[in-house]
């Protein structure tokens, strides 16, 4: 079994405003991905892309679990690219006026036969430049 990427930070933020970062499309315009389709509801399917207008990767989720204010848990796959699947799941905890939200990402070795941008190194980076700069500098402005 592989080892999942852990991505773990403290944002100066109350769980509520942190939970509508995490699950609100047009919140999450603002500092993830543009998700038109996304729906807070298991078993609903969303697409995007990475930012700009290149579009060359297609992300493709299902979600998997809720339970609101702790967790969100969908699939992460490219089906333009890979028959490949792993699943991205977000938890958050209140720490008194804080909120740590943990990211762990499993099976990305799902993916190995796309290359180096689909690397635990690349995913890892990713993560952390999402969490600790976009969502943080998003909800501590």
């Amino acid at each position: 079994m592989s080892t999942p990427i852990t991505v773990q930070f403290k944002i100066n933020a109350p769980i509520e405003k942190v939970w509508k970062a995490l699950t609100d499309k047009n919140e999450m315009k603002s500092w993830y991905f543009d998700i038109p389709d996304f729906e807070l509801e298991v078993g609903k399917q969303f697409n995007f892309y990475e930012p700009g207008d290149e579009k060359k990767y297609h992300h493709q989720g299902d979600i998997l679990e809720i339970i609101p204010h702790q967790k969100v848990k969908h699939s992460w796959t490219y089906p333009e690219f890979s028959n490949g699947r792993s699943v991205v799941t977000w938890e958050i905890q209140p720490d008194d006026k804080e909120t740590i939200v943990t990211l762990i990402h499993e099976n990305i070795e799902a993916f190995d036969d796309l290359g180096e941008n689909f690397s635990r190194e690349s995913f890892t980076e990713g993560w952390n430049g999402i969490i600790g700069q976009s969502l943080r500098q998003y909800l501590e402005k």
